[in-house]
């Protein structure tokens, strides 16, 4: 990530102009909106928010499941404005996204361990690495990684614990790749199809992705009332 950064900071001065305008641009883009971050970046902003969700810790409050759905939409034309998205290249986008996010993730948690899950304030966060952790233990590492990838939050941390708890490399790998690819093309193919199949669909945008994320949080909170009640139970027993 440096790299880019150092080279776009030697851009000439004659670019100077149209940076400035870019850059206010972009700092009005509403990173928890779907429809925003679309609007801005398209199929390339979907790869970036795939391998940042997924990938780097300070990603765990980005749209994943209602950017992969609205995008798919987004693929039929049905979208405000007229904005039109390539089917090919979105799947491909997402998939190599979140599947590099990934892998990025557990090579940063088998080197850092949890020092970064340490230097984070983020109580969400925090509670994201214990659900990712009792995950692991409860269902093992191949069911864990998959259903990980269903979960906000959960998707995000678990990596860097899977690499902190040096789950084996080719399990891993072989696991995100399952799960990362059947995540990011389901909720695309879902979208482009119920785009594909409603007119003027876009209307009804805002209450179907609060349903995506309510049916997206539903894993996470049947966890913790098990959770809960276990420890109600322990409470009791002692």
């Amino acid at each position: 990530m440096a790299a880019p950064l150092f080279a776009a900071s030697q851009l000439g001065t004659h670019l100077g102009s149209q940076l400035g305008a870019q850059l206010g641009s972009e700092l009005a883009v509403n990173v928890l909106s779907a429809q925003s971050l679309l609007a801005a970046f398209g199929v390339l902003g979907v790869g970036v928010v795939m391998f940042a969700e997924t990938g780097l810790l300070i990603g765990f409050f980005l749209p994943g499941d209602s950017l992969l759905f609205t995008a798919g939409l987004l693929c039929t034309g049905s979208g405000q404005a007229g904005l039109k998205l390539s089917l090919p290249a979105l799947l491909v986008a997402a998939a190599v996204g979140a599947l590099a996010g990934a892998q990025c993730g557990y090579l940063i948690g088998r080197k850092a361990g949890g020092a970064l899950l340490a230097r984070s304030g983020s109580p969400r966060l925090h509670a994201g690495a214990q659900r990712a952790e009792e995950l692991l233990e409860r269902y093992g590492h191949a069911k864990a990684i998959v259903l990980a990838r269903f979960v906000p939050v959960v998707r995000t941390v678990l990596n860097p614990m899977a690499g902190a708890l040096q789950v084996p490399v080719r399990t891993f790998t072989l696991w995100q790749v399952a799960g990362g690819l059947v995540w990011s093309l389901s909720l695309t193919l879902a979208g482009y199809a119920l785009g594909s199949s409603i007119p003027n669909v876009d209307r009804y945008l805002l209450p179907i992705i609060a349903v995506i994320i309510v049916v997206s949080l539903i894993p996470l909170a049947a966890e913790l009332r098990r959770s809960r009640r276990a420890a109600a139970e322990r409470g009791a027993q002692g």
